[in-house]
């Protein structure tokens, strides 16, 4: 498990190769970079917007990019998914975050998009688009907002919040 900021760029990369030189090969990546901020649509300023997709959507395709490099140089192919969320496709109700929600909209069509350019190397890239999962992001807009906890269960076919165990891979039995 590596972590780093997807914003610097050649140290994405160099942090990539280094993983993929260690086993002579690189499978996979799940790419799940992601901010949010709650702000009207007409109270965003130019940096805030920026800074949303220079993270949400550049910094997926930049570890994208890294990975898929990486995939090409050793000839094995991989999968690479991309971290979407319910956000890309619909909007929220009560949860004004009109830059994220384009952000993650975004990041479904980059998906399609490296899909098909890189399927000729054997690398598949889906995308997973969760509902409300109670991560740290989510927790801070419960303490300035404590009802979406309750709403936002209600909101779903099982009736709940997800956790972030949720998504961890088991071992094998």
């Amino acid at each position: 498990y590596r972590q780093i900021d997807v914003r610097d760029v050649p140290g994405l990369h160099e942090v990539v190769e280094d993983i993929a030189n260690n086993h002579n090969r690189l499978d996979g990546l799940i790419a799940a970079a992601g901010i949010q901020q709650e702000t009207a649509a007409l109270e965003y300023t130019p940096e805030d917007a920026n800074r949303m997709f220079e993270v949400n959507v550049t910094g997926v395709f930049m570890a994208a990019q890294a990975a898929a490099k990486q995939m090409v140089r050793f000839g094995k192919g991989g999968s690479i998914v991309l971290i979407g969320s319910m956000s890309g496709t619909v909007a929220n109700r009560g949860l004004i975050c009109p830059a994220y929600n384009a952000s993650k909209a975004a990041v479904l069509q980059l998906a399609r998009n490296l899909a098909s350019e890189w399927g000729v190397h054997n690398i598949r890239v889906n995308t997973i688009s969760p509902g409300y999962i109670v991560a740290a992001m989510v927790e801070a807009l419960f303490e300035t907002f404590p009802e979406r906890r309750t709403d936002w269960a209600t909101q779903n076919m099982l009736g709940r919040l997800s956790q972030p165990k949720e998504y961890r891979a088991r071992p094998c039995s």
